[in-house]
């Protein structure tokens, strides 16, 4: 393969895809961009689910330690300016980690985000092995415009905590 800047009389990923105007061309290059944009965008809706996840997780453990701190407490000692000591205890220092594993169905979503990324990127790397100039040049603009607008996101200064996971990174 040859670095080129063939637009005419060309085929990508299968001989359907031959490319016979420059109209066909152009709609080519806006589908690359596009796909490399979905990119981005699988990747940043697969961390938001696993950001939504672990604060299910984080919100289940916060209810059952409220529950049964509630339970085991005994008498108007326990509870000082509306929060259950007994749950302060339970969750313990906030820079604590805890493990978590997601059910089948979360984990079969999981997968599925995982391997739709997997067959883009794969895709995307099929078309760049032609080496055609304007196709890598549709793929960098899709990754820019993609970054851009799925990535833009709050940074957290050194030393605070995010509860939430980032878009991406």
């Amino acid at each position: 393969m040859l670095w080129n800047w063939d637009t005419l009389d060309t085929c990508f990923l299968s001989s359907s895809w031959h490319i016979t105007s420059h109209g066909m061309f152009a709609g080519f290059c806006v589908a690359i961009v596009a796909l490399v944009c979905l990119f981005e965008f699988l990747r940043c809706i697969s961390k938001r689910y696993d950001g939504y996840l672990l604060r299910e997780h984080q919100s289940h453990r916060h209810a059952s330690a409220s529950v049964n701190g509630s339970s085991t407490s005994s008498g108007k000692g326990n509870v000082k300016n509306g929060v259950n000591l007994v749950t302060k205890s339970l969750l313990g220092n906030s820079s604590k980690s805890t493990a978590f594993r997601p059910n089948a169905l979360q984990q079969t979503v999981r997968a599925l985000l995982h391997t739709l990324q997997f067959a883009l990127a794969y895709i995307v790397m099929l078309l760049a092995m032609y080496c055609n100039g304007y196709v890598i040049i549709c793929i960098y603009m899709g990754t820019f415009i993609g970054f851009f607008l799925f990535r833009w996101e709050s940074m957290m200064l050194e030393g605070q905590r995010e509860d939430a996971v980032m878009c991406c990174g």
